[in-house]
């Protein structure tokens, strides 16, 4: 029995310009990618220091909003400027170190080519040698576009970053006069009172994770930095300076969730790697074993009452926003996913009120 099914012309049109709309929307947001996530970096980092800025409003004298944020910004732009102070100089002194063994490297590499060119003349292996030095010269010769591509994308992160800044400062400032303006154009004061309420709740949601994760990165970040002080100590073969910048190193990985501590213990072992393999490895197996106390007790303990998401909705989030977005994107992204958490949790308690209030 075949059952026929009837569109009329009107539902079939407004249904493609409903897929049409999304596409156009979806579209659009991918354009708009750099600039959203600019703004939404902003946003995020005025919602995170609104609180502190508040604090400091109601401390001065003068009770000026600008000039608590000002203050706010010099903390910020200070304890940037100690990171790139302690980070920057010894990583260029390991990585000069480097550079300073690779004519030893090439001399010993030198004095066993000859044994290796005869393994290549009787095996006849000097095709494939040809080859794979042409392919060296290419990558090497590639090695100043690369270089420059390298420094445009750093200046375009520079730029960002001021924007980020100033769009932060500007929503620090005037975003109270934004929210009175907001409220005070609701005639209706139930829903008034109900949407403050629940703008309060998301901006707790984001407010705590920021306390949080900044929690868990700080304690991350200690580990590293007194393991690495720790084994220079016992093997003595890696400098002890090196335990801060490691620290400061795992502490900004730590800031992507699930796996940025991770890539930040990566590079510090990288940095290891340049003076002593052994304790490159026997700090990357311990960062290991402190992830799983991380995971299972210490990041658990300090987001359960924060952020309220399982590991599932955590880990799509992360891969949406790291997809999207790139690193910003996924460091905002759980406190979106719990903004998004509270509006539904919001709109289905307001669904099922209606229901009994019907019944």
């Amino acid at each position: 029995m075949k059952t026929r099914i009837e569109i009329d012309t009107k539902t079939f049109v407004r249904f493609w310009l409903v897929v049409i709309g999304f596409a156009l929307v979806a579209l659009a947001i991918y354009s708009a990618s750099t600039a959203l996530i600019i703004i939404g970096s902003a946003l995020f980092l005025a919602i995170a220091l609104s609180k502190p800025v508040t604090l400091l409003t109601k401390i001065l004298p003068g009770k000026s909003r600008v000039l608590s944020t000002a203050l706010a910004y010099v903390v910020i732009i200070t304890l940037l400027g100690v990171i790139v102070f302690l980070v920057i100089p010894p990583i260029i002194t390991q990585m000069t170190k480097f550079a300073e063994t690779v004519p030893n490297l090439v001399d010993s590499a030198t004095k066993q080519y000859a044994g290796a060119s005869d393994f290549v003349n009787r095996y006849s292996l000097q095709p494939q040698v040809d080859k794979m030095v042409i392919a060296i010269q290419d990558g090497i010769s590639g090695f100043g576009a690369t270089l420059v591509s390298g420094l445009g994308s750093l200046l375009a992160t520079i730029t960002a970053l001021i924007l980020v800044l100033v769009l932060a400062f500007l929503m620090l400032v005037e975003g109270p006069s934004w929210l009175n303006k907001l409220w005070a154009a609701y005639d209706d004061n139930d829903k008034m009172v109900a949407h403050r309420k629940l703008l309060g709740k998301m901006y707790n949601v984001v407010t705590g994770y920021v306390v949080g994760q900044l929690s868990v990165s700080a304690i991350a970040g200690t580990v590293a930095g007194v393991a690495v002080f720790v084994l220079s100590v016992i093997f003595g073969t890696v400098p002890a300076d090196l335990a801060i910048p490691s620290a400061m190193i795992v502490f900004v990985s730590s800031l992507v969730p699930l796996f940025g501590a991770m890539i930040g213990a990566s590079l510090v072992s990288l940095i290891l790697a340049l003076n002593s393999i052994t304790v490159a490895i026997v700090f990357l197996v311990f960062f290991i074993l402190y992830q799983q106390v991380e995971a299972n007790y210490i990041s658990p303990t300090i987001q359960s009452k924060r952020i309220d998401l399982s590991a599932l909705i955590i880990l799509i989030a992360v891969t949406i926003g790291i997809y999207l977005f790139g690193i910003a994107g996924g460091i905002i992204s759980i406190p979106i996913a719990g903004c998004i958490k509270v509006i539904s949790e919001d709109y289905f308690a307001r669904v099922h009120k209606n229901h009994d209030i019907a019944d």
